[in-house]
C-alpha cells in the first residue's frame, strides 16, 4: 500500500513538474522607447531610452543605434551602455556637423533585439568665425534655424562694415549689426549686402549657401503657399515680434525674426519685419536683389525686390 501511495505521489510530482513547464512562455524581444535628443552641438548629442519589459529574459545589452538613413540597427554606429531594464542615457560623439541622423534605442535579450521608435534630428553647424547654428529639415530641404552672425567669408577674409551712407557706392559689401550695435546680433543675427550675399568667396559654411528664389519658393510651397507659410516660420511670442504677432505658430521650428533691415543710411523695422535675401535678382528692375519677408501683423511670406546695397538677413541652406 505505502508503495502504490508513493507511486502516486512521484506521478503527481512529475505531472506537475511537467504542467509548469508545458505552461511556462518562450521569452519574447524586450518592450523600449528611444529618448527624445538634447544638449545637440555640431558633433554630439544626449539620447537614450527607457526599456518597459524585459520579454521575459535577462536583458545582456542595450544602447543607441544611429545612422545617416531610416531605421538604424546594432550592425550601423551603436553605443553599448548596460544591461537590465528601466532607463538609461547615451551620449552620441564624432557626429558630423548639419547633418540629418536617424536613432533608435536598442535592447537585446536571448530572444533577440528590440528597437525603439526611430527619431530624427539635425546636429548644429558652425561658421567660419565659430558661430554655430540649430538647424531644421523642412521637406526635402535643411535650413539653419538661426539668422547668419559671421564677420568673415568662407576663406576668411574679412567683410567691412560701416556707418556712411553707401548711395554712391556701385556695388558696396557690407555687414551690420542692427543699429551698428553689437547686442543685437546674438538674437538677430547681422545684416548683408546683395553684393556680399552674391560674393564667390560664400558667406555660408562649407556645404551650404544662400538660397535661391525658387529655393525659396520651394519651401514656401512645402508649408502650404504664401498666405500661411510666414506664421509657420514665425517665432511665437511678443518677446522679439511686435504685438499680435499674427499667426505665429513656429511649427517648423525655423524661428524666424523680425530683424528689420538697412537702407543707404539708417536702421529701420525691427521687431515689425524680417527681410531675408536670396542670391537671385529681380530680372524686371536689375536695380534689385530678390528676397522674402515676414511681418507683425500676418501670416504671409512675401517674396519682393530689395535694393542691392540694402541689409537684409540670411538664413543658409544645406547643399543637396
Amino acid at each position: 500500500m505505502k508503495k502504490i501511495i508513493s507511486f502516486f505521489f512521484l506521478v503527481c510530482f512529475l505531472f506537475g513538474i511537467v504542467l509548469i513547464y508545458s505552461c511556462k512562455k518562450d521569452p519574447v524581444i524586450p518592450t523600449l522607447t528611444t529618448t527624445d535628443p538634447t544638449n545637440i552641438t555640431i558633433n554630439s548629442v544626449t539620447t537614450g531610452g527607457v526599456i518597459t519589459k524585459d520579454g521575459g529574459k535577462e536583458i545582456t545589452a542595450y544602447g543607441v543605434c544611429w545612422s545617416t538613413t531610416n531605421n538604424p540597427i546594432v550592425s550601423d554606429s551603436h553605443t553599448i551602455d548596460g544591461t537590465g531594464t528601466g532607463s538609461f542615457i547615451s551620449n552620441l560623439t564624432a557626429l558630423l556637423p548639419g547633418t540629418t541622423y536617424y536613432i533608435r534605442a536598442y535592447a537585446t535579450n536571448s530572444a533577440g533585439t528590440a528597437y525603439g521608435n526611430e527619431v530624427i534630428f539635425n546636429t548644429n553647424v558652425a561658421d567660419v568665425d565659430g558661430n554655430t547654428y540649430k538647424t531644421v529639415t523642412l521637406g526635402t530641404q535643411v535650413w539653419m534655424a538661426e539668422n547668419l552672425k559671421t564677420t568673415k567669408y568662407f576663406n576668411g577674409n574679412p567683410i567691412p562694415t560701416t556707418i556712411s551712407d553707401i548711395s554712391r557706392e556701385i556695388s558696396p559689401k557690407y555687414q551690420w549689426a542692427y543699429g551698428n550695435d553689437e547686442s543685437n546680433v546674438p538674437i538677430y543675427g547681422r545684416l548683408y549686402s546683395w553684393y556680399t550675399v552674391t560674393d564667390s568667396r560664400n558667406i555660408c559654411p562649407t556645404g551650404w549657401h544662400v538660397p535661391t528664389d525658387v529655393e525659396w519658393e520651394t519651401l514656401k510651397s512645402y508649408l502650404g503657399g504664401e498666405l500661411i507659410a510666414g506664421g509657420k516660420l514665425k517665432e511665437t511670442g511678443t518677446a522679439h515680434w511686435q504685438s499680435p504677432n499674427t499667426g505665429a505658430t513656429n511649427e517648423t521650428g525655423f524661428s524666424a525674426l523680425p530683424d528689420g533691415y538697412r537702407n543707404y543710411s539708417s536702421f529701420v523695422s525691427i521687431q515689425i519685419t524680417g527681410y531675408f535675401w536670396s542670391i537671385s535678382q529681380d530680372l524686371s528692375v536689375p536695380t534689385q536683389g530678390l528676397g522674402q519677408s515676414m511681418r507683425w501683423d500676418n501670416s504671409i511670406l512675401l517674396k519682393g525686390g530689395y535694393i542691392k546695397p540694402s541689409g537684409c538677413s540670411v538664413r543658409c541652406l544645406r547643399n543637396l
